[in-house]
């Protein structure tokens, strides 16, 4: 039985994806105008604008093709053309946002990524922009047979849960799981200071605990550090935190983390090899700490070069307009908080 997300109905996000190219290899949405956040006034949810990430193999002929069909969507970047387009698109995560986009009676966002930019992000996690979202509970609206892209998105959620065990104290309840799990990608984020409810993640689980447990049940079942009783709806873990245990999951970890606590801990000019300083680590008594740090260094730059971008892909009015509703969400958190 499919878990319960907001009114907006399969019909409703079927008769958007109508009005792009369809040549996707993944399309998927996500947000609070999908998916229920604390915090939010009754029926919030529904006028919320809708967030979209449309993954297709051809970058520059997908935006050709949506230009002739949606040119009033893009910025004043539509003048250079789809090369030039693709060619922003490239830049910090890899995804190119067309914001404030009237749509059958609501207002969406959508990204457009690459198909092998999305695979790499997922695999490596080499920004964790569009990773990060799909560690979290997304409503899947079309997938192509790509294996390889099938094999990422799976690596991608067991990479979340090896990097939030190393964070995690030795025993924990599973909404701590998914608290650390949610809050990966917003390691570092500059926006979690301007621009972003403070609150984010916890708005984001606490109701949604149910979804959760359906992305993560059967990797969390495959786990033998963890007993997951799926029909009581419960986590019981005992994570192995004896270096031996924190060096396999350190080696265990997408090559961009591995790189970027390897810098963290190497002093320039020694050059050891990754192995050697892991096994350091995994020896640390810091070494959840370090893996954040680790994680906030890939997040902190990508977070700042796509919101630089926004101002020119959304140009600057639409840029004023959504800089102003994070504020007012951000502010809100600030609130209730207090």
């Amino acid at each position: 039985m499919a878990l319960p997300v907001l009114s907006s109905s399969a019909v409703k996000f079927r008769r958007v994806l109508a009005q792009f190219p369809q040549e996707l290899s993944l399309a998927f949405a996500y947000g609070s105008g999908v998916f229920r956040q604390a915090g939010a006034p009754a029926g919030h949810g529904e006028s919320n604008m809708l967030d979209f990430v449309f993954a297709v193999d051809d970058s520059v002929t997908w935006h050709m093709m949506n230009l002739l069909k949606n040119r009033n969507h893009y910025s004043f970047l539509k003048v250079f053309g789809p090369k030039q387009i693709s060619s922003i698109q490239s830049y910090g995560a890899g995804i190119y946002y067309n914001t404030l986009v009237p749509c059958n009676g609501r207002m969406i966002k959508y990204g457009v990524i690459s198909t092998d930019t999305l695979i790499d992000d997922l695999l490596h996690w080499k920004t964790l922009y569009v990773a990060g979202r799909l560690q979290k509970p997304v409503k899947i609206l079309t997938q192509n047979e790509n294996n390889k892209l099938q094999a990422a998105l799976v690596s991608n959620l067991k990479s979340a849960v090896t990097a939030a065990f190393l964070m995690l104290p030795e025993s924990f309840s599973e909404e701590d799981l998914y608290m650390q799990i949610a809050g990966l990608s917003y390691t570092g984020d500059f926006r979690m200071v301007i621009g972003e409810d403070r609150l984010k993640v916890q708005n984001i689980v606490k109701p949604n605990i149910a979804h959760f447990q359906k992305l993560y049940s059967n990797i969390l079942q495959d786990c033998p550090q963890v007993v997951y009783k799926h029909h009581l709806g419960r986590l019981e873990a005992s994570i192995d935190k004896s270096p031996e245990g924190q060096f396999a999951q350190l080696m265990a970890l997408p090559r961009t983390l591995q790189q970027r606590i390897t810098s963290l801990v190497d002093p320039p000019g020694k050059n050891r090899d990754v192995e050697e300083i892991l096994l350091q680590v995994a020896h640390d008594p810091d070494c959840g700490f370090v893996v954040h740090q680790g994680i906030s260094g890939i997040v902190r730059p990508c977070s700042i070069v796509q919101s630089a971008k926004t101002i020119l892909t959304a140009g600057a009015k639409k840029s004023v307009t959504y800089s102003m509703k994070k504020l007012y969400k951000m502010t809100r958190g600030w609130l209730r908080k207090t």
